[in-house]
């Protein structure tokens, strides 16, 4: 990191309290387009100059008091009357009545019945802001580092550098109705007594014929009582989370002076998919996947896919080639009509009318085109194993040909009694040897032991925008940005003798291919069947992750629901109790 000078203290002139105002820092977002995180930076020693170059700029600014950062005790305490604001008494020095007079000016929009506009609608603080613009009153960077007539700092910072990004919360608390909470806790509160009970009735009545079975059991059905209560304590107060998708829209993705193209702020992302059978898993199902990972509603160049292979599978190769090529079209069709679930199996799906809400008059003409040529997808994926196999036929009968040829010509034109034996090898349609597993498994192709292979499969898409045409296939898609995230086929080497067959060491392989190719900051990982139903997410997640604190946000956990659910099942469920209880909080 660059070196740059030290911290700026400046001063306000406006407080006459004994007491000095509270120190508060200021992060704003530097010319290279980063966002500094103020809850990382406290022990940071950032230095350098104001030339731009350097990706933190820190300020310390004193605050003079607000109407909520009083001193106890002060004149201008909002604790007080009207008729105590008068007095002036306190720290405010000789000239209590005129301060008082200037605080009951200041503070009118401050009374009983206006204080509660005043409160922010997501967290129920105080808003600054609007009691600067309704009082008029200045502190922090307005008065202390410019006059009225100034618009800029020396050293070429303007005001609006400061004030282009203010700080919104991005996640807010959602409170949970009484009436749904009071019945569960008295439940709680009755199931408490019931267990102390039992207990005490447990110990207080000893078997004397089986003592140490006895304290056995005891133990045993103290510590699963102590379990219950650690895991049933937090739902006493649980926690429900709701998500500000528009500020961060203004936070990470307008226009600032710094960034006057708007291009977006948001960290990479790289998201994993695993599979390991395309029989147990069907390439299918995989693709559909991986068409709603590439149409999702995040910025193209900072999302990159990767799908491990474990199986090392031809099939698999070949079926995401496809996805890719269709996904040229089902994109775009996507972003152009807002498309929602961005799974093509599960939209063309849905019984309730496609129509609904669909402003642009050509969506009936487009939706009918792409329906037809994800029919033609489905098709083609289907005909894989069979059309492999006769690629592979083909070439091996050549390759028999040749052999025999040269063994001819060997022999004076006569083949060798043992004959020639040819592998049976599995084709690309290159016409070379599939690196993988073959469908007759031999020694370095087998599924335990094959070679690693990599193949980008998506190039990296430009930084800006390409706009697509009138004429992309039979879509208008005029005005749409036509491209497609980077996606990558990663197949970990794999040989005899190591345990390499779980899906963490699968993770290990997509991260040391990421890292090379992508290097996302975040990871989301899914399974070959987990499709993203909401484009927006990967955004939601953001939240969490760039919200003040998110420095210390390890993972967040995306509920999972299931189609098809078979109601006679008993185990086919959604798994309401933890994702709807355990992860409550």
């Amino acid at each position: 990191m660059a070196s740059s000078p030290p911290k700026k203290t400046l001063n306000s002139q406006s407080s006459s309290l004994s007491r000095p105002p509270q120190a508060v820092k200021f992060g704003r977002r530097t010319s290279s387009g980063r966002i500094v995180s103020l809850s990382r930076d406290d022990d940071m020693d950032v230095s350098g100059d104001y030339s731009g170059q350097n990706d933190y700029i820190n300020y310390t600014v004193l605050m003079p008091p607000t109407p909520d950062n009083q001193p106890a005790g002060s004149s201008g305490s909002t604790s007080e009357s009207k008729g105590d604001a008068n007095r002036g008494g306190g720290g405010g020095g000789g000239d209590g009545p005129k301060m008082g007079n200037k605080l009951e000016r200041r503070l009118s929009v401050m009374k009983s019945n206006n204080k509660s506009m005043l409160l922010r609608s997501q967290t129920g603080d105080f808003d600054h802001n609007r009691w600067l613009f309704e009082s008029k009153g200045k502190y922090g960077i307005g008065n202390a580092f410019w006059s009225e007539e100034d618009d800029t700092y020396d050293g070429g910072v303007s005001k609006s550098d400061f004030l282009d990004k203010p700080w919104k919360p991005l996640t807010r608390k959602v409170n949970i109705p009484a009436k749904v909470l009071s019945p569960y806790r008295l439940l709680i509160v009755i199931r408490l007594v019931i267990v102390f009970f039992f207990l005490w009735w447990r110990i207080t009545n000893p078997n004397e014929d089986a003592m140490w079975l006895w304290g056995l059991s005891i133990v045993c059905e103290i510590w699963f009582a102590f379990s219950w209560i650690l895991d049933i304590l937090p739902k006493l107060n649980p926690i429900n989370r709701a998500t500000d998708l528009a500020a961060l829209h203004d936070k990470f993705e307008q226009p600032s002076p710094s960034n006057p193209t708007g291009r977006s702020d948001l960290p990479g992302v790289d998201v994993f998919v695993s599979t390991a059978d395309p029989e147990k898993e069907p390439p299918l199902v995989t693709a559909n996947t991986l068409l709603s990972i590439l149409a999702v509603d995040y910025p193209i160049e900072k999302l990159s896919a990767y799908i491990s292979d474990d199986g090392g599978a031809i099939l698999t190769f070949e079926a995401m080639a496809e996805a890719v090529r269709f996904a040229e079209y089902w994109v775009p069709f996507c972003r152009k009509h807002d498309i929602e679930p961005r799974n093509p199996d599960s939209y063309f799906s849905i019984k309730k009318d496609p129509t609904k809400n669909k402003k642009r008059q050509d969506f009936v003409k487009d939706r009918r085109w792409i329906k037809r040529e994800y029919d033609e997808f489905k098709v083609r994926i289907n005909g894989l194993p069979e059309q492999i196999k006769k690629r592979a036929e083909q070439f091996n009968l050549r390759e028999e040909l040749k052999e025999k040829r040269i063994a001819r010509e060997k022999n004076g034109g006569v083949l060798p009694p043992d004959g020639v034996d040819v592998v049976k090898a599995t084709w690309m349609a290159d016409g070379t040897h599939w690196p993988g597993t073959w469908f007759e498994p031999k020694p370095d192709h087998s599924k335990g032991d094959h070679a690693g292979i990599l193949q980008i499969m998506s190039k990296v898409p430009e930084l800006e925008p390409v706009i697509g045409g009138p004429n992309e296939g039979a879509l208008d898609f005029t005005g749409i940005d036509i491209r497609v995230p980077m996606f990558a086929y990663v197949s970990r080497e794999k040989r005899p003798g190591f345990d390499h067959n779980k899906k963490a060491g699968a993770m290990n392989g997509m991260v040391r291919a990421s890292a090379i190719l992508s290097n996302g900051a975040f990871i989301l990982n899914l399974d070959c069947d987990h499709y993203i139903y909401n484009s927006k997410a990967i955004k939601e997640g953001m939240c969490f992750m760039m919200d003040r604190g998110g420095d210390r946000i390890c993972y967040i956990q995306f509920p999972q629901r299931f189609e098809g659910i078979d109601p006679s099942d008993r185990y086919a469920n959604h798994n309401t109790v933890f994702f709807d209880g355990e992860l409550f909080n």
